[in-house]
């Protein structure tokens, strides 16, 4: 048996980027290889629970505590700060894999140090996406008519400028669209269902493997209190949760629901005293171990972002999507169209409309039955397994490698 393989896995520290790999990353601890993750310190306790070691860099994003608004509201906003931390990220990565540069590069999208690293070790990235990524006429239908503005502005042209010359001094000769948005290799952590144009993405180059979820006993459990009919499960996700208003909506439209038990996760931006008096069926949290909840809950009230999206697909649960920011609006309206759930945006999500809409949802029989097709289509994506599969398929020379176990290796058939 050979010495096992190095693979390295970059991220930045969000839940949304972390969440979605995090059980691949177990698993390839399990199947015996070196699993190094190049993250900030907030998520080190996180990686290194899967046995992974976390190998830890100072980062200048907003952290996941921080208010939505410290990442400001225009484009150029959203994206300067990713490129300014990849510039001094790279010296304290470089460093951190000196004199032990891994056989292979896994990286989150937003981690660009890492395919920077990949081209000057010489070793194979492949991107693990967890979100939808670029079709074929992506660029000429989002991109291009996205960027237009920013492009004319000096300040757009003043970041371009800094993204060429930094992959220049690199010796990446690509420019930072492609070099952003058109990975070599790919394997996207979404189902297929929630990918737009689905049928124009590149499967030379991306590989849906879907959900891959764990068991998440280390989150915690939690019980559907006895003697409840139906169970609703609310949650905007972890980053834009400062909703009193909302929340208090929900409160209204489920509370003292007959038959009906509200759990409702608010984050840590508000003080539960400004939802009120709260009934008896309305629990109130500042996080939840979602998975476990939508295991046995009727409904999930969702900002539809990739990650609860997917599970609330994966355990066949109706959905009202209210969508906050970025992809989240895409995706309330392809679970909209797949008739799994009803999009409501946040300024009509009043008591009243929450209430019918969970009601019609609920109990239709058409609604459940596309939710078990699409999950079964999920389940046949492969999920934590093939994703190790094809991540192994990767690793240099791996058709004469001896993989932890024994067994010879050979490419998948699939990959």
């Amino acid at each position: 048996m050979t010495t096992p393989a190095h693979i390295a896995m970059f991220s930045i520290a969000a839940h949304g980027h972390v969440n979605p790999s995090i059980e691949v990353i177990r698993e390839l601890v399990r199947r015996g290889h070196r699993v190094t993750y190049a993250i900030p310190p907030v998520f080190a306790d996180k990686v290194a629970e899967t046995g992974a070691e976390p190998r830890t860099w100072h980062s200048i994003l907003p952290s996941p505590d921080d208010d939505p608004a410290a990442w400001g509201t225009t484009l150029l906003d959203h994206v300067e700060p990713f490129l300014a931390d990849a510039v001094q990220a790279l010296p304290q990565l470089a460093e951190a894999y000196d004199g032990d540069e891994p056989d292979l590069v896994l990286h989150d999208i937003t981690s660009y140090p890492a395919r920077v690293l990949a081209h000057r070790w010489g070793v194979p990235a492949v991107s693990l996406s967890p979100n939808l990524v670029a079709w074929e006429g992506y660029e000429e239908e989002v991109a291009e008519p996205l960027w237009a503005e920013p492009r004319r502005t000096e300040r757009g042209r003043a970041y371009y400028a800094r993204f060429r010359t930094w992959l220049r001094e690199n010796g990446i000769t690509q420019d930072p669209d492609p070099f952003t948005g058109r990975p070599d290799r790919s394997l996207v952590l979404i189902p297929r269902a929630l990918q737009p144009h689905a049928d124009r993405v590149d499967e030379r180059v991306y590989t849906f493997v879907g959900a891959c979820q764990g068991e998440r006993a280390a989150q915690g459990d939690w019980r559907r209190p006895p003697g409840v009919e139906k169970v609703a499960l609310v949650s905007l996700g972890s980053a834009f949760t400062d909703r009193p208003a909302f929340y208090r909506e929900c409160v209204r439209g489920f509370g003292e629901l007959p038959g009906w038990h509200l759990v409702l996760q608010i984050g840590r931006h508000v003080d539960p005293a400004a939802l009120g008096d709260l009934p008896a069926n309305v629990e109130v949290h500042d996080w939840v171990p979602q998975l476990a909840i939508l295991r046995q809950a009727d409904l999930f009230v969702t900002h539809a972002g990739a990650g609860g999206s997917q599970e609330g697909l994966a355990t066949a649960t109706p959905m009202i999507a209210v969508p906050q920011a970025v992809d989240q609006f895409g995706n309330a309206d392809l679970l909209q169209e797949l008739g799994v759930a009803r999009r409501i945006d946040t300024e009509d999500a009043t008591a009243e409309t929450l209430r019918a809409t969970a009601l019609a949802l609920v109990d239709d029989a058409e609604t459940a039955r596309r939710l078990e097709r699409v999950r079964a289509e999920m389940a046949r994506e492969g999920g934590t397994r093939r994703a190790a599969d094809l991540i192994e398929a990767e690793l240099p020379h791996r058709a004469g490698r001896v993989l932890p176990g024994g067994d010879r290796g050979a490419r998948p058939a699939d990959s």
